[in-house]
């Protein structure tokens, strides 16, 4: 027999009955019915529940140990009688009668439940990670990414891609976020980067002729953290050579499509193929944001037109000075009271916004001041174009263009998540493409780039020489999935000359460009082919295959809020020595007003 197990604990079924069986694994839950005592014994693979009574002589030894000690137990399958079968559980039809037990490790008192899926400070879950990975959620969760990974994988082949490495020690970038650096012992006072994405790697995989690369990146970003962002995490990244982006789209669709048909749990998802794409600038007017959630049924619409000449004076006083008021329909608010709508005013400036106007309407009658002071009869123009009803309401973002599109597209999903409009049990998937190539930045008073400065304009060179930079669309596009941004992805510019004009327009001269992308500039001298591609992230994608509003649900290991791993105690300081090796020496830390006082005033002395 092998030392440890015969089965693990989710192979027994009816069948096994009479058989003799060696199993082993963590004491989940333990329940005594007066001389007899029930175990659930958990493994990797499930539980089966273990009996000991007053003949066996596990029963004082089982007594004795705390939850989630390691136990090996021999004994013999029995069937449960009819009342006691669990239907939930795949054992649920037999148990085994414990004729032995050896301990392979005592539990101490745990610092967190693992039975019962309890809610539990998050610091205490990071520091013993380990023993919240054992719970029942978390396992499936970390399960479920390997099996996505898997998937992801598989289907990338099928499509021909190949997989390749590589670098993760690179070189820092001008450009993205912030790097995270690896000071160099060989070379003094240089550093290698921890890559934001093997982005200029895929491209020179590109240019040396690999056509179809793939690759489940792991990826670096210095920046602060919010609940769906990492700053360690994994994409599906993959280039393509000599395609259109229509190419880039066929290819990938398929594979995200049938990872979330797969692991969907039967919710409806977006067919490959169909996946709708919106241009940048619609989305911003419809959706307020380029990361829609078409999910929410409501559409944004800009009334700016309809204050021109308004007796609403602020409205008129924002339009005439360049701004916009675009509106957000509340429909069915005909039951709600007005602390509805002023709890969504009072939303608005908790948010930072100056506000967020409203007219109320029931049985046809407008209310609210801004109805009062523009007129039923505008109102019911503005009514009539949107095609709202009698009780229907209407919010208003009213500003600079892009602040009023900012508050209306929160707005519009506050306002969709409160009168519960959003479509349940669906992976809606769609593309943003036609981003701006430039814009206008104003606090340096320039022309800049808008998103990635390496994609291709489209029409090239002649727009770049002959459109106003603020026209230009580039072949950019994101793959957006119920709100959230999924991966950005480009056809790539991959001529020099296009790349020099397009940095010259955003005030960057020859000399910069060689300086700060010399690998890729020189090897698209030498003959690069027209490339495209993109990189899905990973944990944004098991995120919501698990339907968790935390990206940390879905790491085996993550940081905190504040990129500290309490588990292992990163970031931590080094020695003198290491130091030394590395040819740093650390700055003192500027001491705060007041500091040296307060620490006489702690210690009782200086």
């Amino acid at each position: 027999m092998h030392a440890y197990r015969t089965h693990n604990c989710a192979a027994l079924r009816a069948e096994n009955v009479g058989d003799t069986v060696r199993l082993s694994g963590w004491v989940h839950r333990k329940r005594d019915h007066g001389g007899v005592l029930f175990v659930d014994l958990r493994d990797h693979y499930g539980i089966t529940q273990i009996v000991a009574d007053e003949d066996s002589p596990a029963l004082p030894v089982l007594d004795a140990l705390k939850l989630e000690s390691v136990v090996t137990i021999d004994g013999e399958v029995k069937a449960r009688s009819e009342g006691t079968v669990n239907a939930n559980l795949p054992t649920g039809a037999i148990e085994v009668f414990a004729r032995g037990v050896t301990v392979q490790s005592r539990a101490e008192e745990l610092p967190l439940p693992v039975a019962g899926e309890q809610d539990y400070p998050e610091d205490i879950r990071l520091k013993y990670r380990f023993v919240d990975l054992r719970r029942e959620t978390m396992h499936r969760n970390i399960m479920l990414r390997s099996q996505v990974i898997s998937s992801l994988r598989r289907r990338m082949q099928d499509q021909g891609f190949t997989e390749f490495q590589t670098p993760i020690l690179g070189a820092s970038s001008p450009e993205g976020a912030r790097d995270y650096l690896v000071p160099s012992r060989l070379h003094p006072g240089t550093f290698y980067a921890l890559p934001q994405a093997p982005q200029m790697f895929k491209q020179l995989l590109m240019v040396a002729g690999f056509d179809r690369y793939f690759q489940i990146a792991p990826c670096f970003r210095d920046e602060d953290l919010r609940a769906d962002r990492s700053p360690e995490f994994y994409q599906l990244d993959f280039e393509m050579s000599f395609v259109t982006q229509d190419d880039v789209f066929n290819a990938i669709e398929p594979v995200l499509a049938g990872v979330f048909e797969e692991f969907g749990g039967g919710k409806a998802v977006t067919p490959a193929g169909e996946f709708p794409r919106i241009p940048y600038r619609e989305a911003m007017l419809k959706y307020g944001s380029d990361k829609p959630d078409l999910r929410n049924p409501l559409i944004i619409s800009d009334v700016s037109a309809h204050f021109e000449k308004s007796g609403f004076g602020l409205f008129e006083k924002i339009v005439g000075g360049g701004g916009v008021v675009r509106a957000i329909p509340a429909p069915g608010t005909n039951e709600k009271s007005r602390k509805f709508f002023d709890d969504m005013n009072d939303w608005a400036r908790r948010e930072g916004f100056a506000g967020l106007g409203y007219v109320t309407r029931k049985s046809g009658e407008f209310g609210g001041p801004i109805a009062k002071n523009h007129g039923a009869e505008n109102m019911q123009k503005i009514y009539d174009e949107l095609g709202l009803g009698e009780n229907d309401g209407l919010f208003f973002a009213a500003g600079k263009e892009k602040d009023a599109a900012k508050l209306a597209g929160a707005a519009r999903t506050r306002v969709g998540e409160e009168l519960e409009l959003i479509e349940q049990g669906c992976f809606k998937l769609c593309w943003i493409v036609d981003f701006p190539m430039f814009e206008y930045d104003e606090e340096e008073k320039k022309v800049d780039f808008s998103h990635n400065p390496f994609s291709m304009p489209q029409g090239e060179m002649e727009a770049l020489e002959t459109q106003d930079p603020l026209d230009i669309l580039a072949w950019q596009y994101d793959i957006v999935c119920n709100g959230y941004e999924l991966s950005s992805g480009a056809i790539r510019n991959h001529r020099p000359d296009i790349m020099y004009k397009a940095f010259e327009i955003a005030g960057y001269p020859r000399e910069a460009v060689d300086e700060n992308f010399s690998g890729m500039i020189e090897a698209f001298k030498l003959g690069a082919p027209p490339h495209g591609g993109s990189a899905p992230g990973i944990d944004r994608i098991v995120m919501l295959l698990a339907d968790e509003p935390n990206i940390r649900e879905v790491i085996a290991f993550p940081m905190n809020q504040r990129a500290q791993d309490l588990m292992m105690g990163a970031p931590n300081t080094v020695s003198a020595k290491q130091l030394r090796e590395l040819h740093i020496r650390l700055a003192e830390r500027p001491k705060a007003e007041g500091e040296d006082k307060a620490r006489v005033d702690m210690a009782g002395k200086p």
